[in-house]
């Protein structure tokens, strides 16, 4: 990933449906105002470049999110394997000694008294397991496997998004930055200049008034400063890297991002979303398992279970067979071969039945949660395009008025500065009066129409870039299709 510093970047644009994301090209941005410079970071601070790609593919490896989600996968493929072995019986090896002194009841009733011992070394299969287990739990887990899958998906796609947003958080700091540095510059060169001309001219309190417009805005730069530290410790965080850099984007702050058109039909993009969110599909996994635990209660007191074990040692019935002998007291003879094995096949209903029944109701109504929560997750993913194309459209027409209004304010403030020197006569003779062509206030009120274009700016930009990874993740694109379009059209 390049990491070369550029002093322009043009728009990014990614254009395309969702089945096949067409490559990010390069397109020249409208016009707009001449870029200030970049900012840099304070002496003290230890600057991280990087760029947006970069960025993008971190945040598809690092984010705790994405590893909880893997481990989750994990987690659910050891159910599958463990659901699809059901069938197979537990099997124990080892050995048994039994002893027995005092009083025992013979086949016939007799009771006499006798003392014995035994001792085997064997092995034994142990299982109880209903077949409707075994023929529907896999199928079960294999949806929740499913489910997890689509779940990495969902975690990849909300790390992209966070991991943009905290991106151009620093990025719009950073534009806010270079607007306050320069509405700065300016506000001293009108305060310089107020205190170069003749008090006949400039009243004291004018004067007074331009040096705390001056004062104003190094506070500004101060605390834009401040929130470029603060955005970058989140980018930092969100990507694991180290938190006490600053963090420098190799873009410059107006960078904007183009991923989708902001004319496209809401409802058409609605739909794309219900085909396309993971969330929507890891739900409907969820669902169709619901569905294989209520037919294997269904069919539960319909296919037997099968219970086997081993007979041929005493009380718990462990081992099956194997090398047995024993004898009267403590006398171990008469070794030789043993094997006792019992199987049985049972049909159980639960509590005469009633407990089947509770079973079935209970599957009946999780299965019921199951199609509600998809339903709910549906409202709420076209809630989400809904939103984030609304939030797309303001975005994009408060950023053309913004470049528009930016152009006249620097217009604006370049010529008061330039005129406030200027002067002009009114009558002749002793009542002639000299009198200023710009004062100083108008020259303060052009700096703050100018520092408050810069945030409008900055802020639209933002929030354009912001609005379109928001509705890049809420149509359930993919975020490495993102990520590797965008490096692909990095400038080297």
């Amino acid at each position: 990933m390049s990491l070369v510093r550029r002093r322009w970047w043009p728009t990014l644009v990614l254009l395309g449906g969702l089945a096949g994301v067409a490559a990010v090209h390069a397109q020249e941005p409208a016009p707009a105002p001449a870029p200030l410079a970049c900012p840099v970071a304070a002496p003290t601070d230890r600057p991280l470049p990087i760029n947006l790609p970069t960025a993008l593919q971190l945040a598809g490896v690092r984010p705790i999110d994405i590893s909880i989600a893997s481990e989750r996968i994990r987690t659910a493929s050891a159910q599958l394997d463990r659901a699809n072995v059901l069938w197979l019986p537990t099997v124990y090896v080892g050995g048994d000694y039994f002893r027995h002194d005092g009083q025992i009841q013979d086949v016939a009733g007799n009771v006499l008294g006798t003392s014995k011992s035994s001792l085997m070394f064997g092995a034994g299969p142990s299982a109880v397991f209903a077949i409707s287990d075994a023929l529907f739990q896999p199928l079960a887990a294999r949806q929740e496997l499913r489910a997890r899958e689509a779940a990495l998906q969902t975690a990849r796609n909300d790390s992209l998004l966070a991991a943009a947003e905290a991106y151009f958080n620093v990025q719009q700091a950073r534009g806010e930055l270079a607007g306050a540095i320069d509405a700065a510059r300016r506000a001293e060169e009108v305060a310089h200049k107020a205190e170069e001309l003749t008090k006949s001219l400039v009243p004291l309190a004018e004067a007074a008034r331009t040096r705390a417009e001056a004062a104003r805005r190094r506070q500004a730069v101060l605390a834009a400063r401040e929130h470029w530290r603060t955005a970058s410790a989140e980018l930092t965080r969100v990507l694991r890297l180290d938190a006490a850099a600053v963090v420098e984007p190799l873009e410059p702050p107006h960078l904007q991002v183009a991923l989708i058109a902001p004319d496209r039909s809401v409802d058409e993009l609605i739909g794309l979303a219900l085909t396309s969110r993971p969330e929507l599909a890891a739900q409907q996994a969820l669902v169709r398992a619901t569905l294989e635990r209520l037919r294997a209660e269904r069919l539960r007191p319909l296919i037997p279970s099968v219970l086997l074990r081993g007979a041929s040692t005493s009380v718990t019935g462990t081992l099956a067979g194997g090398y047995f002998g024993g004898g009267i007291n403590d006398k171990m003879s008469n070794f030789g071969g043993r094997l006792d094995i019992d199987v049985q096949v049972l049909w159980e209903f639960q509590n005469l039945g009633f407990g089947n029944r509770a079973r079935v109701e209970e599957r009946k109504a999780e299965n019921r949660v199951s199609v509600l929560e998809l339903f709910r997750l549906q409202d709420r993913v076209a809630a989400e395009v809904a939103q984030a194309h609304a939030q797309l459209e303001s975005a994009a027409a408060r950023l053309a008025e913004a470049e528009a209004g930016l152009r006249d304010a620097v217009d604006s403030a370049n010529k008061n500065l330039e005129g406030m020197g200027l002067t002009k006569s009114t009558g002749k003779g002793p009542d002639a009066l000299t009198l200023l062509v710009i004062r100083p206030l108008e020259a303060v009120a052009s700096v703050q129409a100018l520092a408050q274009a810069y945030a409008d700016y900055y802020g639209a930009i933002g929030d354009y870039n912001r609005a379109q990874f928001r509705l890049y993740r809420a149509l359930g694109a993919p975020a490495q299709a993102a990520a590797c379009e965008l490096e692909k059209a990095a400038p080297q």
